[in-house]
């Protein structure tokens, strides 16, 4: 049976795990008193099943070919473009003051974690739409967990060509000759492993967040916009929960899984040498988390020091952890802001700290992490090549020091991330000039393409001078931007691995 169930579309499997999640917060709003709200989730729900279940008996008599890696790829884009229509069904009926394509933009910024709203007041939805949100963003970032590992890493995508020996796209020549799992059965046995790991970390950090004083509900909430790094909240962020700063501590690390797939698993490792402490990405990533709230902070603290002005250390503290708060939370694309940011921004005297967010979420978390962005492992493979450049300008002749994996990665790993970046660049460039044909101004066109390219959906309420007020602009570039949304989680190689002609030549 389980065999058989394996066998059918992912995309399929994925809308009948998207119809039973519907139950969840139809019984929430049953409790509560929201009868429109829970019959709109039901009602969906079942329907959904149904529908999935024709489906599959209708696929299940005829003899069906083995999907490929290309195939599953396919049915990750697909699901993360199509499967937001029928999640934004039930919200859609349940809210009933919106449009059905307000709905499918909300849908599919919630499942690609994004996390940008269309609803700056969050008292405009009840807490079952909230939980959905928040569900659907939590699922998605399991999603690309497991895909990461069962789709993306055989075919040498999502960060892993840096290390590869295969071309992007591609599978690697040298494990083909041995006999691999079928997709169905890798699928399942990455799921099973990593979907316990992901469900007992959330609730851990829902539970720390109950204890420190935040409602279950927006605990909840937020513990699942963390691990999925959507930054979805149902208090307006982070900032606004009654858990305090001892709720940012505790988020502070769990926001940490995303700099590093060693965090929380070893499947699919990118350093020859074992252990966290020799992950170039999460050295890295720390070193950005500490680095730039010192730079912006260390000018103002020696003038304060200079005068002697020692009353201020608390504030100073305050300031310090506002600024490595929301520098971790941009570097992982969640997008809390610390109830200190302004603080921080205060003693830094920084007039445009909205461009240093922009550049952390620019460069993202860890490869095979719930995080958006270039990511570290791309910018660490751009690193090692300049180093080795420079090396060369003093010394041409001089032979670089390092092991066979470390020479490949700042050549060909370095070469096919300069590629990466390139199209990254023009992605960004392309999707500013249609906002800005579309009618928006240049700046926020700027901030909403680096919000969606990057998955980091808080952006347009902090980068800017003024928050950008997304139900304010046009149909056509809210799908604009659904677009955006969709190639900043999938990644603008694996868009194009999609043309391999391997994938429709039958």
């Amino acid at each position: 049976m389980s065999r058989r169930i394996l066998a059918f579309p992912l995309l399929l499997l994925l809308a009948g795990i998207a119809a039973m999640a519907m139950f969840l917060p139809a019984l929430h709003a049953l409790v509560h008193d929201e009868h429109t709200v829970s019959r709109s989730f039901a009602y969906s729900g079942l329907l959904g099943l149904a529908l999935v279940g024709l489906i599959g008996l209708a696929l299940g008599g005829n003899p069906r070919r083995e999907a490929s890696d290309l195939n599953n790829l396919l049915s990750l884009c697909l699901a993360f473009a199509a499967l937001p229509l029928f999640l934004a069904i039930p919200f859609y009926e349940g809210l009933r003051t919106t449009t059905f394509l307000n709905a499918y933009f909300e849908m599919v910024s919630s499942l690609t974690t994004t996390g940008a709203t269309l609803f700056d007041t969050p008292e405009r939805l009840v807490d079952s739409l909230h939980l959905w949100r928040g569900m659907v963003g939590w699922l998605g970032g399991l999603l690309m967990w497991i895909a990461a590992s069962a789709v993306l890493a055989p075919l040498n995508l999502g960060g892993f060509e840096v290390t590869a020996s295969a071309e992007p796209g591609q599978g690697d020549m040298r494990l083909d000759r041995f006999e691999r799992a079928n997709t169905g059965r890798r699928v399942a046995q990455t799921a099973f492993a990593l979907a316990p790991i992901y469900a007992a970390l959330t609730g851990a950090l829902w539970l720390f967040l109950v204890v420190g004083g935040d409602r279950p509900l927006v605990a909840f909430v937020h513990a699942m916009s963390t691990m999925a790094t959507s930054g979805i909240s149902p208090v307006g962020g982070v900032q606004n929960a009654g858990s305090g700063i001892g709720g940012e501590i505790v988020i502070f690390f769990f926001m940490t899984f995303a700099l590093s797939r060693l965090t929380f698993s070893s499947d699919t490792i990118t350093t020859a040498r074992p252990g966290l402490h020799n992950d170039p990405e999460f050295r890295l990533g720390m070193l950005l988390v500490l680095g730039v709230p010192l730079l912006l902070f260390l000018r103002h603290w020696v003038g304060a020091y200079d005068v002697e002005q020692l009353e201020e250390i608390p504030s100073a503290f305050a300031a310090l952890w506002g600024g490595v708060f929301s520098v971790l939370s941009f570097l992982s694309t969640t997008g809390f802001e610390s109830a200190y940011w302004d603080a921080a921004q205060g003693w830094s005297g920084l007039g445009t700290p909205g461009m240093i967010l922009m550049g952390l979420s620019l460069v993202g978390g860890g490869v095979a992490t719930t995080a958006g962005g270039v990511k570290l492992l791309r910018v660490y493979a751009l690193y090692l090549n300049g180093q080795r450049e420079m090396e060369r300008l003093v010394h041409p002749s001089s032979v670089g020091r390092a092991s066979a994996g470390s020479r490949r990665m700042r050549r060909q790993g370095a070469f096919v991330a300069w590629i990466f970046f390139m199209l990254f660049a023009l992605s960004l460039a392309l999707i500013t000039v249609i906002l800005t044909a579309l009618g928006i101004k240049f700046e926020p066109a700027i901030i909403l393409s680096i919000a969606t390219l990057s998955t980091t959906g808080p952006l347009t309420q902090v980068a800017g001078e003024a928050p950008i007020v997304l139900n304010q602009i046009g149909a056509w570039a809210k799908l604009v931007l659904c677009a955006a949304m969709v190639l900043g989680r999938l990644e603008t190689l694996a868009i194009i691995a999609l043309f391999n002609p391997a994938l429709w030549r039958d």
